[in-house]
């Protein structure tokens, strides 16, 4: 049986080729397997559940179709380029971008033109940013760097903006407009697909919702009502993260006063008039799931400031069913799908892995050291000490059940690959993920 497999896994190689070769490969899209009739043959060695998600990378396609102006900035291919009215108008090579290892990864999703500035100005790196577009947080669009005293800022990566020469970004500049979109696309979306070696169903899991994914390609290989809104609970902690990792200087500090810690339950080491940076934050809010983390942490940009971004950045990755009303996940309200959560565990995946690194109880750059005591702390996350898990969180909520967003690396076929489960309402949540885990492996072959 493996053999007809391999068989016809060639052959699909040679179609996939044929297909690329004359621009027919489309993007894979949430309502079945391929977007064209073209690719049917393409499909008929998959099975007939079989599907893709639709991930950032696709969208270039839609907004290329709605004849939309817009700036694509590519960090896989180091490219910016101008959309007009649905053509490509002009490249620009991309000089330095952000470094993902060190919480300087230039964020990506679909944002647009927020304003602009000639003479931009970073008050973290203390330099010019000359050309400079404003699309999202932290992050713009500009030309080489400069100090006061006018010397150029010499480095390899930027702290996550777009850096461009100067010339292309005074160019880019005047053509870009308030409300254009920008599309930052972080990595080349593979084409990887897999075909059931036998003929099975995921049995034995009680979660009301759930999904495992292959993080590169999209490819679902188990799903259950993947788009039902369900309460995310401290789940929300995540994209509270994301959004203070990406919207606050890290070098920051804040005073804890008595509000902070006003929320539900208490946390070790974290005290009234003590000061902590966010990354030190990150430690107790990631691995013990703490609510008074997550209010100080929101104390950086304000509560309702940092809901609202929570809210905008979930627009921004195809979090669409997904809507937050605090911080810490405690209210009922904080709802979103399986769906929407492999979006965000696949932007953290690519962004900013450190936080994964955290869920693990891991050390990482923390700008001067971190207060807590990591080894002390009670990790919540059941699989930390896994060596295929490559991070995630749990949640645990006696009004909405188990849920749980984790990212493994996992052989099939032989073949290692990223893998995101992501349950809601879960009644044995470790048994459930440990169940897919093992099905998807034992009965999945890649096909490339």
């Amino acid at each position: 049986m493996k053999e007809l497999f391999f068989i016809l896994g060639f052959i699909l190689i040679f179609f996939k080729g044929f297909l690329l070769a004359f621009g027919g490969l489309p993007a894979f899209f949430m309502s079945g397997c391929l977007s064209q009739s073209a690719s049917s043959f393409y499909c008929a060695f998959l099975d007939e559940e079989s599907f893709f998600l639709k991930t950032i990378e696709d969208i270039k396609e839609d907004l290329a179709k709605e004849g939309k102006s817009f700036i694509e900035v590519d960090l896989s291919a180091m490219e910016a380029r101008i959309y007009q009215e649905g053509d490509l108008f002009k490249k620009f090579p991309i000089l330095a971008k952000g470094d993902v290892s060190s919480w300087g990864g230039s964020a990506f999703g679909l944002y647009q033109v927020l304003g602009g500035n000639k003479f931009g100005y970073s008050g973290i790196s203390e330099v010019y940013m000359p050309y400079a577009l404003h699309y999202y947080g932290k992050y713009y669009i500009h030309g080489e760097p400069y100090y006061p005293n006018g010397d150029e800022l010499i480095s390899s990566v930027s702290g996550g903006c777009i850096r461009l020469s100067t010339k292309d970004a005074e160019e880019v500049y005047q053509l870009a407009e308030i409300g254009m979109p920008v599309l930052v696309l972080a990595a080349e979306k593979e084409g990887a697909a897999f075909i059931r070696e036998n003929d099975f169903e995921i049995e034995g899991i009680t979660a009301e919702s759930y999904l495992a994914v292959d993080i590169d390609s999209g490819f679902v290989f188990a799903k259950k009502e993947p788009e039902k809104q369900l309460p995310c609970s401290s789940l929300t902690k995540l994209m509270a993260a994301v959004v203070v990792a990406e919207n606050v200087d890290l070098e920051e500090s804040i005073t804890v006063d008595p509000e902070m810690l006003e929320a539900f339950g208490s946390t070790k080491g974290l005290k009234t008039g003590e000061s902590f940076r966010p990354v030190e934050l990150f430690y107790p809010l990631l691995m013990e799931s703490s609510n008074d983390a997550a209010q100080a942490l929101s104390g950086f940009l304000g509560k309702t400031r940092t809901v609202e971004l929570m809210n905008e950045k979930a627009g921004s990755i195809l979090m669409e069913d997904s809507r937050f009303v605090d911080s810490h996940g405690f209210s009922l309200e904080n709802v979103s799908t399986a769906q929407d959560l492999f979006q965000l565990a696949r932007y953290i995946f690519f962004a900013r892995p450190p936080l994964l690194e955290i869920t693990k109880g891991n050390e990482v750059r923390s700008f001067g050291g971190v207060s807590f005591d990591i080894e002390e702390m009670a990790n919540e996350n059941i699989f930390f000490k896994d060596p295929d898990f490559i991070g995630g969180k749990a949640s645990y909520s006696s009004l909405s059940k188990n849920s749980g967003v984790f990212i493994f690396n996992i052989l099939i076929g032989g073949e290692a690959r990223n893998m995101a489960v992501v349950l809601l309402g879960s009644e044995d949540l470790k048994t459930d993920v440990q169940n897919i885990y093992r099905q998807v492996a034992e009965n999945y072959l890649p096909v490339f």
